[in-house]
């Protein structure tokens, strides 16, 4: 189901790539698209697909996703509100992009997008320095998966999350969804489920986070957490 956009009400429209956009350009840009809710775990682009289609985040979370030959699942990186999904110039879709909590979308064709981009030239360096974002924030992951240390990997996580939530970017959020299970934030680190819960347990304990029902997170003690 797709609903006409209400930029005017959108939570990420000062940090969305379209802020660069006056609000002409903005309605402009808006007439191409629509908004998108997508329930968890309904996908919003899939691997081969024709790559018809780019969007960004309003809420929710995405995750991007690769299946190995026997089916288990791979979680490369995540999407955050404000973050874009879809991958310009190119033919086909690479990857799965799934929405891990239910997400709202504004969907975009990519044709006019693309078309957006060259009419606006602040829009494309807007996207650019999102996708060197999104760039550093995937390599942020592999070298936080790649560490050895289980404390440092979950601290770090938690930590991720809290940042991604905020809509500061120099503080945390101070409250907070995980926006993964606890199976696929150990997968994404190369962990088991039991780790990962012996660790948020461990800083719950020692002071620095405090769990509210089964996925929220109360940020009590950051330093607690970068310092893991």
């Amino acid at each position: 189901m797709t609903e006409p956009l209400a930029c005017a009400q959108c939570p990420v429209r000062d940090r969305a790539a379209c802020a660069s956009l006056n609000d002409e350009e903005r309605r402009e840009l808006a007439r191409s698209g629509r908004t998108k809710l997508l329930g968890a775990g309904e996908t919003l682009f899939a691997a081969g697909d024709d790559n018809a289609n780019c969007a960004t985040l309003v809420t929710g979370a995405l995750k991007i996703v690769s299946l190995s030959p026997d089916g288990t699942e791979r979680i490369l990186s995540l999407i955050h509100p404000a973050g874009f999904a879809g991958e310009l110039f190119a033919p086909f879709t690479d990857h799965d992009i799934v929405a891990l909590t239910e997400s709202r979308v504004c969907l975009f064709s990519r044709p006019q997008f693309e078309d957006a981009i060259d009419r606006f030239p602040k829009l494309g360096a807007a996207l650019l320095r999102r996708t060197q974002e999104d760039l550093h924030d995937a390599r942020r992951w592999l070298d936080l998966a790649q560490s050895g240390d289980a404390r440092h990997k979950v601290g770090g996580a938690l930590m991720a999350f809290a940042k991604a939530a905020s809509d500061s970017p120099c503080h945390p959020a101070s409250t907070f969804e995980l926006p993964l299970s606890r199976a696929e934030l150990a997968s994404l680190l190369g962990l088991t489920i039991e780790t990962v819960s012996r660790q948020i347990t461990r800083f719950e304990r020692d002071g620095g986070i405090q769990r509210h029902g089964k996925r929220g997170i109360e940020l009590l003690d950051p330093a607690l957490l970068a310092e893991a």
